[in-house]
């Protein structure tokens, strides 16, 4: 459990009531972890979403090896040799595994900490089950959400055109 004072001073919870903050602190932890640390992978069912406390984690898609030959049973069994892409860098105040609260459950990309980082753990496993009851709450959390994924989209194509332009 963490404090919800902590909770309440980053502004992706604001808007919520003293409530729902309480509620949200009851089924989070405070963790740490070293630069490199995986918090997930691609494809992994999450049962947490994150809130950046301090360092920078990277969101992370894994690319073939370019100088690789990949035997197409390796490819169907994606079972080939890759590296790491950093699509983009989030830190403090920035929330990640928002995919932990919206079907199918499982990670988009996986997230790794760039430097050594503490977070906030959300439960979203509890936290859907609690939606089921309280709806008001689970829409203000799917908005916050879906903000979160409309800015890391934005970022995305930003960054895609500066690539492409260079």
């Amino acid at each position: 459990m963490v404090s919800s004072e902590l909770l309440r001073r980053y502004p992706f919870f604001s808007g919520l009531s003293r409530d729902h903050i309480n509620i949200l602190a009851k089924i989070s932890d405070e963790i740490t972890t070293e630069a490199d640390q995986y918090f997930f992978h691609e494809e992994e069912e999450l049962n947490k979403f994150y809130l950046i406390l301090e360092g920078a984690v990277g969101i992370i898609f894994k690319l073939p090896e370019r100088d690789v030959k990949h035997k197409i049973s390796e490819q169907f069994a994606r079972d080939m040799k890759t590296r790491d892409l950093v699509l983009s860098t989030v830190g403090s105040g920035d929330v990640f595994g928002w995919s932990g609260l919206v079907p199918p459950y499982k990670a988009t990309a996986g997230v790794k900490a760039i430097t050594p980082c503490r977070v906030v753990a959300i439960g979203s496993q509890e936290l859907v089950e609690i939606f089921e009851e309280d709806y008001h709450f689970g829409y203000l959390m799917t908005q916050k959400a879906a903000q979160v994924i409309r800015d890391r989209l934005r970022d995305l194509r930003i960054e895609s055109l500066a690539f492409i332009a260079e």
